[in-house]
């Protein structure tokens, strides 16, 4: 029965073949082809539904039920076992189906005498365009190649129901009415900055012209060409300069491994064997992902399933002679990239001197395609919902990254100040690059260090341009998530070697890694928790699994043998947890040193402060660390129990809040007193006001972004401490939310340059 499939799947196919090319209507081919279903699948009835604006299915045709129903009997998307189908994009097969919870019985169709249902969801551009549904008397037990075999037929039908012959394009791509006027789009920051240019829409779908195949190993044969057509632009790539090293060139390794997936590529040699081109079943796979995709929460395997789009996109061109679909060399001078999604090769598709933004309706910041968008220095907003609908060829858009908007057809006026806005930041880069050699002292004489954060080798050439003093935090987990599987020792060591190399003698702090919450590892499966940002990530699974934190601290001993190692540990809650993490660090130097392999000439060890439970065990921590670091972002987020991904709490409190300075200054005062140093390495220390308030409470020490160097050294340089410590000192125990608006006029009082 099984082997039999196939050639009962390529005889309708065929047959099919011939009425959607024949004469007559849209609607009279559709007829015809219900009933050529009906008869090969041995079926009393053969129904096609098709959406229609609103989220209705509508009866176009049938063979079996009453024709009087046709365009009279309606559903909605979610109503019925058709609007289940349509609502979950997979396919339902029922032996008894008007014994089933969803069933909606209409009594215009007659579809009472039948029992058993079978019934698959028509899929074009990974949207559902409508429900192919066959019908029996008997209670029917549907099997496996039946189901496999509407599938495939429904795939067939789909460009027949997404043509506009049988409804008007103008329902099936659902447009805004207000599309001539100014439009702002919200998103989510995937890169920062700032770019101008006109809108180039990327729509990725290539018109299939052959569904039918006539010789399935000619077929296999043609997708093997362009699997290796694919691979050896990969190598080609591979070979330019700026893919020497570095994490986007691990991304696009890691995307070398899809073009060898067994499992997806057996699903289009299957659907091969029932009957398609090689095209045709590359896109029948690729819908079929895309509209479960939908069904799934994780972004880690959401952000991989893009990968495979992205690469049966590129088989689609190469099997349909289309090597390059949206003119990629034939771009504007100064481009906004406006797509869906984007796998990892495709901004090197075009010219990248020409990209001045890229605008996504998906995306995370750890998605392939971001950590290649930050190597070129592109801004980008993602998450940019109906962004390709709203968003026409050659519009002015500008793309704010660092405010996750996106502004179309913006009026002369905002234009204008949005390239005085860039032309400012160009001039004021250049007046940060003039103070790169000069020390960030204030104007009473109190130094204060800057450092840097970093977490790819990419980010280390900011160290040298802004003059920052070092490292202050290097985020060991973005290498491990840019990875399909977990680095081993010699990959870590080969990079944190090549980082102090780039550092030439300036301090680096490596946090190890922290993991868990919004950051998933690929290659660990996640732990389903209510509360992920509370749960177990961070220091608390290295705890869990020592040998990952034991072949990460043995990397950081090698690379660093004979210089300075500098070992943070992160979320440390108890001073316990400290001490359990500094013996397994303890072992690993004796493992080194039994083992003969040369050590750092010192190594200081130090903890993140994020949890507030770790302050009020001050002083059992100060005589077991050598500095800590205050992470901003999840201190603010547990002092005030509030989840910063929540856009409706994210913004309700303020770090300039009297609470959230008065618990940095103890923590300063008591540091300063144990002779631990103290820095801040949170977001908040990168912003000139806030970064004034931290040096006004006692920090001395803050570890920014590369670019934000600048910005506060230019502050730090306009300040007197005393001033600003003896204004603030009186504010503290203010009843205020926030002090944000008295620091400010502080600030343009005192010549305070923010």
């Amino acid at each position: 029965m099984q082997a039999a499939a196939p050639s009962v799947s390529r005889r309708l196919l065929a047959r099919l073949r011939d009425v959607m090319a024949g004469s007559g209507t849209a609607e009279e081919r559709l007829d015809k082809v219900v009933h050529l279903i009906a008869a090969d699948m041995v079926a009393e009835v053969c129904s096609c539904y098709v959406l229609r604006a609103g989220e209705v299915l509508e009866l176009f045709a049938t063979e079996g039920l009453k024709k009087s129903a046709v365009h009279k009997t309606r559903l909605r998307v979610g109503e019925g076992l058709v609007g289940d189908i349509a609502a979950h994009a997979r396919p339902l097969a029922l032996a008894d189906a008007q014994s089933h919870p969803n069933f909606a019985y209409r009594p215009e169709t007659g579809e009472e005498i039948y029992h058993s249902l079978m019934g698959v969801p028509i899929i074009r551009g990974g949207r559902v365009a409508g429900v192919l549904v066959v019908q029996n008397r008997t209670m029917r037990h549907y099997s496996d190649e039946e189901i496999e075999t509407l599938e495939t037929v429904a795939m067939v039908l789909a460009e027949l129901v997404a043509s506009g012959e049988l409804v008007a394009l103008e329902e099936l791509v659902p447009v805004d009415g207000n599309a001539l006027l100014p439009v702002r789009l919200e998103g989510a920051r995937l890169n920062g900055g700032v770019g101008i240019g006109v809108a180039v829409p990327l729509h990725r779908r290539i018109t299939i012209r052959r569904l039918v195949a006539e010789d399935p190993e000619a077929e296999q044969a043609r997708l093997r060409t362009a699997l290796t057509a694919i691979k050896s632009a990969l190598d080609e790539l591979f070979e330019r300069p700026e893919m020497r090293d570095g994490e986007h060139r691990d991304v696009l390794e890691t995307y070398r491994m899809f073009t060898e997936d067994k499992g997806w590529l057996g699903r289009i040699a299957e659907a091969i064997r029932s009957g398609l081109t090689a095209e045709a079943a590359v896109q029948k796979v690729n819908d079929d992902m895309r509209a479960r995709m939908s069904q799934i929460t994780d972004p880690y395997l959401r952000e991989r399933m893009h990968d495979f789009e992205d690469l049966a996109n590129r088989l689609l061109q190469h099997l349909s002679g289309d090597d390059d679909p949206n003119g990629g060399n034939d771009l504007p001078d100064d481009t906004i990239l406006i797509a869906r999604t984007m796998g990892p090769m495709d901004l090197f598709d075009y010219d990248h001197r020409k990209l001045r933004g890229l605008v996504l309706e998906e995306g995370s910041p750890t998605m392939h395609v971001a950590i290649v968008a930050r190597a070129l220095d592109i801004p980008v907003v993602g998450r940019c919902k109906d962004g390709l609908e709203r968003i026409e060829p050659f519009d002015t858009v500008i793309v704010d990254g660092d405010n996750a908007q996106v502004l179309v057809r913006p009026s002369e006026d905002i234009r204008d100040a949005f390239a005085e806005a860039v032309a400012q930041r160009q001039l004021r880069r250049a007046d940060y690059a003039r103070l790169k050699d000069l020390p960030a002292v204030t104007r009473d004489g109190v130094g204060v260090q800057l450092l840097m954060n970093a977490g790819l080798l990419l980010d280390m050439q900011h160290l040298h341009d802004s003059g920052a003093d070092g490292i202050g935090l290097y985020r060991t987990e973005l290498p491990f998530m840019a990875r399909s599987s977990l680095p081993d020792v010699a990959a870590q060591t080969h990079l944190y070697h090549k980082i102090l190399d780039q550092a030439e003698g300036r301090p680096v702090t490596f946090r190890t890694l922290d993991v868990g919450g919004d950051k998933i590892l690929p290659y660990w499966n996640p732990y389903e928790e209510d509360n992920p940002a509370l749960g177990w990530r961070s220091i608390r699974i290295t705890l869990d699994r020592p040998m990952v934190m034991r072949h990460q601290l043995r990397a950081l001993l090698r690379a660093a043998a004979g210089r300075h190692l500098r070992v943070m540990f992160p979320m440390i809650a108890e001073v316990a947890e400290l001490v359990q993490a500094r013996r397994i660090l303890d072992l690993e130097i004796e493992h080194e040193r039994a083992a003969g392999h040369p050590l750092p000439d010192l190594v200081e060890v130090g903890t993140m402060l994020e949890v507030p439970a770790l302050a009020f065990q001050i002083d059992a921590l100060l005589p077991l660390v050598d500095f800590i670091s205050v992470g901003s972002n999840d201190l603010a987020q547990f002092l005030f129990a509030v989840d910063r991904g929540n856009p409706r709490i994210s913004e309700r409190y303020d770090p300039l809040a009297p609470g959230m300075l008065a618990f940095i200054k103890n923590l300063a005062e008591r540091c300063d007193a144990g002779g631990v140093p103290l820095s801040v390495c949170g977001e908040m220390a990168g912003r000139p006001l806030e970064a004034m308030a931290l040096i006004a409470v006692g920090v001395r020490r803050l570890s920014v972004a590369g670019p934000s160097i600048g910005p506060v050294k230019t502050m730090v340089r306009s300040l007197n401490v005393a001033a600003a410590n003896a204004y603030l000192d009186g504010l503290l125990k203010s009843p205020d939310r926030s002090l944000r608006d008295k620091l400010k006029a502080f600030a343009i009082d005192h010549g305070v340059v923010l």
